[in-house]
């Protein structure tokens, strides 16, 4: 069996290109402990080398501020080895345990608990499938209480590649553990917020702990574009890692030459807010990697003499000689160039980079676009190689080149990764992040979406104003959370109906996304994208992703009504809608709401010292308002029942 899963050249052949233990060291931090096949031909499977390409696997498998945990997942995105092939898929399943609990106990294990993720790499993006089965090994792993036990991970191995295949992106398994559902039950109706932010490509960072929530509601939110997650993830982590990365790497005590120093102005130092850092672990975690000393954020060096702003050389130099008196190790150093603020110069170079991301003689503005022809409906999807994008699309040109040439989708991000959100090779980005080290720093993202509040920064006025949803969003949005909530109390068939399912979910976002890509081939279409916002479709249009969907004919889509789904004429209802949005979304609503919120409980509180009766009223006062507000939004769901034109 194993020959029929390995070609002449031992390459591994099946889905499943390595079983993985990390484990976390008390001196060297996060390492490789295991690998199955080795992750370098030729070493031990015990052997802690890695691929340059893959230098942060360690820290993307056993996330940052794990120890708060017990268990976690994570789901991450490896470049490709040698710049040749697709995206590589990471599943991480974490647990820590007792260390006194454990049957055979290595010398070097001096913690109180031991922390290992389990972790698959897979050339299919089998997100929920693969954790269920990983979760289950990890479990048992742990349970051996003796992590010299490896038959299993084989074993795991093996049976991956045997009952995986390309089949498995076919069906709903690839969608398993992505709910749609519970996400538009937590962000409502800025859910399509979301999907128009991802549409103009812009910087998208996701903040919430623990790794599994953060994930999962980012992976989720992919999935409501037709095909994305099946075929438009091949080309998503096209990166370079930072050469001044390393296993050792920290600040050199001693005065290096210039060259050894990342270029800085005055100006980025003042841009950056943390004159002095405290030196922390590359992954936080535990109690021992506390660093007892401060050192400066970076040296600054003028950046105008004789160096060029794309000069990929300058990086920072790890220390040649480690202190053999300090108690902590130089990996913990955190690399001062991941608060690097990018340079203008460079960005709007980069700006003029994208306008010519096709070549003249590829996309010529003049010429007959390349024609799709539609396929017959087999009730299967029938997949074309698309002769722009690369990716395997569908009658449509679904999926839609989002994440190629630069537009990065990291699910999650470790520490030592927060250069790329810098990097002036990087479009933008859709990235998940646990540390707070990314929140803080919001010049360098296009909007931050806070998962635990259903809250989304977006620091532009233009653009919040680009994404302000029309009143046929508004209806749209209202459609899918009222069929959402319908049922969300019955916990026997919670989720499992058709509509309001996480699969009608994924098929009115088809609808929408449908719909719209027909809008803009209509000649006089003015009247038709106002419904969808005519600035955002303007500034959709300039995408890479449209141009290159654009510079195919297809002709399914003359079957498809241009039309928003929810168009019709301006109403009462509608005002109501309008309103319950601006009161819900504005900053002046919530201060509103809040101011409403705080009066009432103080009086309350006043009405309990100086009498029941006095409490008492004001209490049924602020009953009388929430069932105002309660009635104000019923009346206006029930007014919204059914689309205007009665498509679903």
């Amino acid at each position: 069996m194993e020959k029929a899963r390995r070609g002449g050249d031992g390459v591994p052949r099946g889905p499943v290109l390595h079983i993985v233990v990390v484990g976390f060291h008390h001196k060297k931090g996060c390492q490789v402990e295991f690998s199955y096949p080795p992750l370098i031909p030729g070493d031990g499977h015990d052997s802690h080398t890695l691929p340059e390409e893959w230098k942060y696997l360690p820290f993307l498998a056993l996330p940052d501020g794990a120890h708060n945990y017990q268990e976690d997942t994570v789901f991450f995105h490896l470049p490709p080895r040698n710049g040749n092939g697709a995206t590589v898929f990471g599943i991480s399943c974490y647990r820590q345990i007792e260390a006194k609990a454990l049957k055979v106990r290595q010398a070097d294990i001096t913690r109180e608990t031991v922390q290992k993720s389990v972790c698959v790499l897979s050339k299919l993006p089998l997100y929920g499938l693969l954790q269920a089965k990983l979760q289950l090994i990890t479990h048992a792993y742990f349970e051996e209480k003796d992590f010299s036990q490896i038959s299993i991970l084989k074993e795991l191995y093996e049976h991956m590649n045997s009952s995986l295949g390309g089949a498995s992106l076919e069906g709903s398994q690839v969608y398993l553990g992505l709910s749609p559902r519970d996400l538009v039950l937590h962000f409502r109706h800025k859910v399509l917020i979301l999907f128009k932010l991802i549409l103009l490509e812009k910087k998208v960072l996701f903040y919430i702990s623990p790794v599994n929530k953060l994930v999962g509601a980012l992976m989720t939110v992919l999935s409501l574009f037709p095909g994305m997650i099946e075929h438009g993830l091949s080309d998503c982590s096209q990166y370079r890692p930072r050469k001044s990365m390393s296993e050792d790497g920290g600040l050199q005590e001693s005065n290096p030459c210039a060259d050894d120093f990342v270029s800085a102005s005055t100006a980025d130092v003042s841009h950056t807010n943390l004159g002095t850092i405290r030196k922390v672990m590359a992954g936080n975690h535990g109690e021992d990697a506390a660093m007892k000393t401060e050192k400066p954020l970076f040296q600054v060096e003028d950046s105008s003499k004789g160096q060029e702003p794309n000069d990929t050389n300058q990086y920072l130099k790890p220390p040649s000689h480690p202190s053999p008196d300090s108690s902590e190790s130089d990996w913990e150093t955190l690399d001062p160039s991941v608060l690097e603020d990018p340079n203008l110069k460079e960005r709007e170079q980069l700006g003029s980079d994208q306008t010519n991301l096709f070549p003249k003689d590829s996309v010529p503005s003049e010429s007959l676009p390349i024609t799709v022809q539609p396929q017959a409906n087999t009730g299967q999807v029938v997949l074309i190689p698309g002769l722009i994008s690369g990716l395997e699309e569908d009658q449509y040109g679904m999926p839609l080149a989002i994440f190629t040439k630069g537009y990065l989708c990291l699910p999650y991000m470790a520490l030592q990764q927060h250069h790329l959100l810098s990097d002036v090779t990087v479009r933008g980005f859709v990235a998940g992040a646990t540390n707070i080290l990314f929140r803080q720093q919001k010049h360098l993202s296009d909007a931050i979406v806070e998962v635990e509040e259903a809250l989304i920064q977006i620091h532009d006025p233009e653009l919040r104003k680009l994404l302000n949803p029309t009143t046929a969003d508004l209806r749209f949005a209202d459609y899918l959370v009222r069929h959402v909530t319908e049922n969300r109390d019955d916990v026997f068939l919670d989720g499992t109906g058709w509509e309001g399912g996480d699969e009608w979910i994924r098929a009115q976002f088809a609808v929408y996304i449908h719909a719209l890509l027909a809008a803009t081939l209509q000649l006089d279409n003015e009247k038709i994208l106002s419904d969808y916002g005519t600035t955002f479709v303007t500034a959709w249009k300039n995408t890479h992703n449209y141009r290159v969907w654009n510079s195919n004919k297809h002709p399914a889509l003359a079957e498809i009504n241009p039309n928003h789904p929810f168009q019709g004429q301006y109403s009462v209802s509608d005002m109501k809608l309008r309103f319950s949005h601006s009161v819900q979304n504005s900053e002046r609503g919530k201060k509103i709401g809040n101011v409403m919120v705080t009066t009432s409980r103080n009086v309350v509180q006043t009405g309990k010292a100086v009498g029941q009766s006095v409490g008492g009223a004001f209490s049924s006062a602020k009953t009388a308002m929430s069932s105002w507000l309660s009635t104000f939004t019923t009346s206006t769901s029930q007014s919204l029942t059914e689309p205007p034109d009665g498509k679903p």
